[in-house]
């Protein structure tokens, strides 16, 4: 062995030693990138119309790539773009294996996916893994009355005249009703039962054939997609597979196995979870997953009101009334993180496709954004950014249609809740549809939102303050220190029911900051204690200062502030 390779070899080892003693420990648990991740969600229908028919395609979502990488952004969620019948706005899949037509083919997923890794962009799609449309092949095979591959893939009562809770009648050759996973027309996949009642021969057992079949088909999609250059997926409804599973017991194995299975052949894919109780969500064996709805308290109470789409609430902590509390989002974030450990990461996003945007329920300027979206950037989570909210777009509260299943099922929220307020056209700028697209208005996925003084990303990058200039500073200073990141140190310095502000330190080994946010519309002064031969450095603030005080900091913020400020020794 020349001398050149024996020093080649001996580099090797050392790195291999230094990254053993230094970051075993989380790569055990979940891909190193997802440490300094934040992402960017599109929603594809509604992002940027590349061929003029009035959706929002691939081709548009491409041409718009470096404006996403603009933001400081490093990965991208894409709602789902494959073949369906768009009764839910693509969460009910006719073909797993095929991008829908409108959005473009696979070759066009293939390059913008290329295109993003090029710009040092990771992709993550959304994987419906438990219902399909009712459209899809399998279901209309295992409809039929003759058995066939298909006759177990779907959960079916052995009579038309046994129907259960959650159960869907239809005119079909197959007697019996068909289990729903959400809408009616999404029935459920076949996973098995982790409690089967011998007494329901539909209820059958997590290793009958049935289930095994869509369990092993569940891989065959998502290698496939990885193959094609995925980087990993957010999976809609994830603690919905296993049936009459209350303590997740099957649940956990289930994708405990498929995590095996994935990180084995994918190391570096990540899976990230819509489940909304990350302390279940890592035990199942995801790396990630949102604290925002249905499961896990807290999200609501800071941005909530009774407007909202859905989870109303009643005196939001972000709202210029000050009448609202942070409490309950921090005992229930520090209740998830306790439970989470290392083994994963949490994350809290701006909004999605299923609520409100920020800019809602009273949060009408920019002022008020910015005190939201500096906690959001500076709280210790992944962030997620909703496409829009970078540049202030509202949910349009105006009445809006019906659009591929916007409106939630009665049974579910006991109200009409509209999502389509958070769907409209990207504004991208003053051109004809606010950019989005050049066809007619009456052709648009949604209407655009009519109101003269709209964000648009256009007006927006002419402005130094600007709203999306801001978003773009505060994913520059999370990204350069990671004590603002994902995996710095939290703790409270002041958080009370009904009491503003709210204030919290982040840290590392090398760095502290001190964030405080004040929502309320009126001024308020805090001491601080603790902080004697400190020095605070103002690094973004906005109508906030501080003043040392016999030893105590004091912290003078006016009405809708918040202040970042650097820790360091007094010179």
């Amino acid at each position: 062995m020349n001398q050149i390779l024996k020093q080649n070899l001996l580099k090797s080892i050392c790195i291999l030693l230094i990254a053993g003693c230094t970051s075993v420990k989380q790569k055990s648990y979940y891909p190193e990138w997802l440490n300094k991740a934040v992402f960017y969600q599109i929603y594809p229908q509604s992002f940027k119309d590349g061929n003029g028919d009035g959706i929002g395609d691939i081709k548009g979502m491409t041409e718009k790539l470096p404006y996403v990488k603009s933001l400081g952004v490093t990965a991208i969620w894409l709602n789902p773009v494959f073949e369906s019948t768009f009764r839910d706005a693509g969460y009910d899949v006719t073909d797993f294996y095929k991008v829908a037509p409108r959005y473009g083919n696979n070759d066009d997923l293939r390059q913008f996916m290329s295109k993003a890794h090029q710009l040092g962009l990771k992709v993550c799609l959304d994987l419906v893994a438990g219902h399909t449309s009712i459209d899809h092949p399998w279901f209309i095979k295992s409809a039929q009355a003759k058995p066939n591959v298909y006759t177990d893939r779907y959960i079916w009562t052995s009579s038309k005249d046994i129907k259960p809770e959650k159960f869907v009648s239809g005119s079909y050759e197959r007697a019996g009703n068909y289990q729903k996973n959400f809408f009616e027309t999404q029935p459920a996949l076949n996973y098995g039962y982790a409690n089967p009642n011998p007494n329901h021969p539909w209820e059958q057992s997590i290793n009958a054939p049935g289930p095994v079949s869509t369990r092993e088909e569940l891989k065959k999609i998502m290698a496939y997609w990885m193959d094609m250059g995925a980087d990993g997926f957010r999976v809609d409804m994830a603690s919905s597979l296993i049936k009459n599973d209350p303590k997740f017991t099957e649940t956990n194995k289930l994708w405990g196995g498929i995590r095996s299975w994935f990180t084995s052949k994918y190391p570096d894919g990540v899976l990230v979870a819509e489940w909304s109780y990350p302390a279940q969500a890592i035990k199942a064996g995801f790396m990630l997953d949102f604290l925002i709805h249905f499961n896990a308290k807290g999200y609501p109470s800071l941005f909530f009101d009774d407007t909202a789409v859905v989870l109303k609430a009643k005196d939001p902590f972000f709202a210029k009334a000050g009448k609202g509390s942070p409490m309950e989002f921090v005992n229930s974030y520090l209740f998830q993180k306790k439970q989470v450990g290392d083994a994963g990461l949490i994350a809290v996003p701006t909004a999605n496709h299923d609520f409100q945007r920020l800019r809602s329920g009273g949060r009408n300027n920019d002022d008020e954004l910015k005190v939201a979206l500096a906690f959001l950037l500076t709280w210790q989570s992944v962030p997620f950014i909703y496409y829009g909210d970078e540049i202030g777009m509202k949910f349009v509260s105006n009445p809006l249609p019906d659009k591929e299943g916007s409106v939630f099922p009665f049974d579910i929220f006991h109200y009409v809740a509209n999502r389509a307020g958070s769907r409209t056209p990207m504004q991208w700028s003053s051109a004809k549809n606010a950019g989005f697209s050049t066809a007619d208005s009456t052709s648009l996925y949604l209407p655009v939102d009519v109101d003269s003084k709209r964000p648009t990303v256009e007006n927006e990058e002419k402005v130094p303050n600007s709203l999306l200039n801001f978003v773009r500073s505060l994913i520059k200073l999370r990204s350069e220190n990671m004590a603002l990141g994902n995996t710095g140190g939290l703790q409270i310095l002041y958080a009370k029911d009904k009491k503003y502000p709210l204030v919290y330190e982040r840290s590392d080994a090398a760095d502290r900051f001190i964030i405080t946010v004040n929502p309320k519309g009126e001024a308020v002064q805090l001491n601080l204690n603790g902080f004697k031969d400190k020095k605070l450095t103002p690094v973004l603030t906005q109508n906030c200062s501080i003043k040392y005080r016999h030893g105590d900091l004091r912290l003078q913020m006016q009405g809708v502030s918040f202040g970042i400020y650097k820790v360091a020794p007094m010179n």
